[in-house]
């Protein structure tokens, strides 16, 4: 169970969901059931299946739910972020559940050192329909100054921060689509040179089902979208570097 908290301090966890009732109850409990309490935020995009009543049953309630239409991923991910008082700041989808029960004491703790702003750690993401069933794991390793250069990119819902570099640089760019995610993390940990710790473990377990590279047509439009992230942050890729991007994935297929 999680330990007393006060909701001015510590960790928030962003969860944005939208007709997810089948799988939100998995992240709720997941969040509750960690031994560092949480400021847990939910918001649901207008959901037509219940979610929403789903999380106002939930038992022990959310800090925080938001039901409402909105621009997408991001722009729930953004509302989120604006109403988190916590220190912290991380997300986890409706898909999505805690490797185990020590994760936010784990983050809480490398975040205890003030010079960090950023902890991220490793994922694995499971079968939709069984959970228990491991697809492919993503060993994120420690980030250098040219492991962006070089393909790399944390796992995104493993990724958090302190909320004052939110406020300082900004959020999620609604005009990134899909490659929102990894520019955010490259004009945090790249561009600004946010001091960033690895934490060497499962932090995350995500169910598959993205969309973005389903097709050559969706993965030609992320790579498009992964450029432009450079683009607008002044950086210059190498030539290597976007190529390199999905091609790391076959590693976690092979891991």
């Amino acid at each position: 169970m999680s330990v007393p908290g006060g909701r001015g301090a510590g960790i928030s966890v962003v969860t944005v969901v939208r007709n997810g009732r089948d799988t939100i109850g998995d992240c709720l409990a997941s969040v509750a059931s960690q031994t560092r309490a949480a400021e847990h935020i939910v918001i649901d995009g207008a959901s037509t299946d219940g979610t929403a009543e789903r999380v106002r049953a939930a038992t022990p309630p959310v800090a925080r739910l938001v039901s409402e239409p909105d621009r997408g991923l991001y722009d729930a991910m953004n509302k989120g972020i604006a109403l988190a008082t916590g220190e912290v700041v991380g997300t986890l989808n409706a898909d999505d559940v805690y490797a185990h029960e020590r994760v936010l004491e784990l983050v809480a703790e490398a975040f205890a050192d003030p010079a960090v702003e950023v902890v991220y750690g490793d994922l694995e993401y499971v079968d939709r329909a069984d959970p228990r069933r491991v697809v492919r794991r993503w060993r994120a390793g420690a980030c250098s100054p040219g492991s962006f250069r070089r393909g790399w990119m944390p796992p995104h819902p493993t990724f958090f921060a302190r909320r004052r570099a939110y406020e300082r640089l900004g959020a999620y760019d609604l005009g990134l689509g899909t490659a929102a995610d990894y520019e955010l993390m490259l004009r945090f940990l790249l561009r600004h040179g946010l001091a960033a710790a690895y934490l060497p473990q499962v932090l995350v377990r995500m169910r598959t089902g993205g969309v973005s590279n389903r097709t050559l047509a969706g993965r030609l439009r992320a790579h498009r979208m992964d450029r432009l992230a450079w683009e607008v942050n002044a950086l210059r890729p190498s030539p290597w570097t976007l190529p390199l991007k999905p091609l790391r994935k076959i590693v976690q297929f092979l891991a």
